[in-house]
């Protein structure tokens, strides 16, 4: 027999399957034509990418890919926007287009996926468990982006591939500079959200080649 949750899990699915393809919708043109293809190519929106594909096809590893991926750095442009409302002050200047009038103010606000999109994730993990594999797959997908962004204008500074986001400057040779912000985004932003999930969230094969082991 079915678990009595398995009816209410089924539902939230393809809920959300219809709410990331009505999200997609509306944003991925909005953001083409007002911040330009280039803009896909940053972390925070390649997720929105793969975390609607997750939604759709209803793939564990590629939710549990981006929970991981998100939640420190969405948290990250949170405290950055909070800290532009509070005091008016910039942390990293990251923010300047939430805040230019140049652009239309209703774009501006689909930004706000920022603080919607982790917690619907780590709310889809919670419900249907968390893949281990996740930490491989996102380690390899900011790893290819990062190699990516330095074939892009140093001027643009995608992903950080250039400078960092704090000091404002390459932190060495081109590989040590990659090297230094992929250690930093894996370490400090998605291992400890890995070892949070895995802990609390672990998928129930997972935990039977756990004990197997």
């Amino acid at each position: 027999m079915a678990p009595a949750n398995s009816g209410r899990a089924d539902t939230f699915e393809r809920v959300m399957r219809w709410v990331a393809l009505a999200w997609l919708v509306v944003w991925f043109p909005a953001y083409a034509r007002v911040w330009g293809w280039t803009n896909f190519l940053h972390l925070c929106d390649v997720a929105v990418l793969l975390s609607v594909a997750g939604f759709v096809f209803r793939s564990p590893l590629l939710l549990s890919s981006q929970a991981i991926g998100t939640a420190a750095l969405y948290l990250a442009w949170w405290v950055e926007a909070l800290t532009r409302c509070l005091t008016g002050r910039d942390l990293t200047g990251g923010l300047d287009y939430m805040w230019d009038a140049r652009y239309p103010l209703w774009v501006r606000l689909l930004s706000l996926f920022h603080v919607v999109l982790p917690i619907l994730l780590i709310w889809a993990v919670a419900r249907r468990g968390y893949e281990r594999r996740a930490l491989a797959l996102e380690s390899a997908i900011v790893t290819a982006l990062l190699v990516v962004s330095r074939f892009y204008s140093s001027a643009l500074n995608l992903n950080y591939a250039y400078r960092d986001p704090i000091l404002h400057r390459a932190l060495g040779p081109a590989p040590v500079h990659l090297a230094a912000i992929l250690a930093t985004i894996i370490v400090v932003g998605v291992l400890p959200v890995h070892v949070l999930l895995t802990r609390w969230c672990l998928a129930p094969r997972n935990r039977a080649g756990l004990s197997s082991a």
